[in-house]
């Protein structure tokens, strides 16, 4: 079993970082880098992820209902359910083609420190850019919560899904690349922030039923305690990051994330100039 307090870093990394465009999957390379614990392997990863996606899941339940029910409604009202099923099915095809590929290529490359800063740096000056464009495709009604979307055409779904691929960038985000191509696309701040929520819902229960593979497949040791401490913990910090970012953008724009990652890919990239990294 790990530390207490590294199983704990781990959770509140996984958990507020992975719906945040700053890139979990960035912080997590980092993380034993940066600190003196271990690198906490693919089992604590999986246990992160489950967590983060119970969080989604929690957060978007109407959503899920409503998408469910849809499947055996013919009903009108079910239409724009049905056709929110289809879009992430759409989304999701890119990424899950290209992380498989990717899978047996491997992916130990793009786990440099290098990487991580300059994506960072990259996919924050892309967002910087997107969100100052106009609001084109405002979906939420100021009478409901929940965005209509059927307004999205299943392009645009396709076009996110394209640009999702670039998460499998550790430090590229894959919350902030769909985030951003929505902008890109006109799509205002909250639509496009829970558009991606949903999308993650596909993409984080694929990712982790491969790596649950892997681990069968390779005969890793299972410490049912870490699991459970790191499941409960990122579930915590991932639904508080949700409803703080939903709550920020009702209101706000990115730049916040935009400054965050510029600060930090310029911090790993003296780090890495002093050979520190």
């Amino acid at each position: 079993m790990l530390d207490i307090p590294a199983l704990f870093l781990v959770a509140l990394v996984q958990g507020i970082t992975e719906f945040l465009p700053v890139s979990s999957s960035g912080h997590l390379v980092l993380l034993p880098q940066l600190t003196s614990f271990a690198d906490q392997g693919q089992t604590i990863d999986v246990a992160a992820h489950i967590g983060t996606l119970g969080a989604v899941m929690v957060y978007v339940r109407r959503d899920i209902f409503n998408m469910l029910a849809s499947l055996t409604s013919r009903a009108s009202r079910s239409a724009p359910h049905r056709h929110l099923i289809g879009l992430l099915v759409v989304a999701s095809l890119p990424v899950i083609i290209a992380g498989f590929l990717l899978e047996i290529a491997g992916t130990d490359f793009l786990r440099a420190a290098l990487i991580v800063a300059l994506a960072n740096l990259i996919f924050a000056l892309w967002l910087w850019q997107a969100d100052k464009g106009a609001v084109s495709y405002d979906l939420t009604a100021p009478d409901s919560p929940q965005p209509d979307w059927q307004k999205m055409p299943f392009k645009h779904a396709l076009t996110i899904g394209f640009a999702q691929i670039f998460a499998l960038i550790p430090g590229a985000s894959r919350s902030g690349v769909t985030m951003t191509m929505a902008r890109q696309l006109g799509y205002d701040r909250l639509s496009a922030a829970r558009f991606s929520l949903l999308l993650s819902l596909p993409v984080i229960a694929g990712a982790g039923l491969l790596k649950g593979v892997s681990i069968y497949k390779g005969d890793i040791s299972v410490d049912i305690a870490s699991i459970a401490i790191v499941a409960g913990l990122s579930f915590i910090f991932a639904l508080l990051a949700i409803r703080w970012m939903m709550g920020w953008l009702a209101h706000a724009n990115f730049r916040i994330f935009v400054i965050y990652r510029i600060v930090l890919g310029i911090i790993l990239l003296g780090l890495i100039a002093n050979g520190s990294l």
